[in-house]
């Protein structure tokens, strides 16, 4: 078995719309440089005030 991980070892980002960090999942593996935002319900918001803005 492949040896675990520690949360604390993982990669890092802040997410775009609630600026809180948030870590690697392993679904985001392929797209992690594209990832900016935590959860799907930051994801709506960061485009609802992308579009407000401008």
């Amino acid at each position: 078995m492949p040896k675990m991980r520690r949360k604390s070892d993982l990669p890092t980002k802040i997410c775009a719309a609630c600026k809180r960090p948030f870590v690697w999942r392993r679904k985001w593996a392929r797209d992690w440089p594209s990832v900016k935002f935590c959860s799907e319900r930051c994801r709506g918001d960061g485009r609802r005030a992308a579009r407000q803005e401008g």
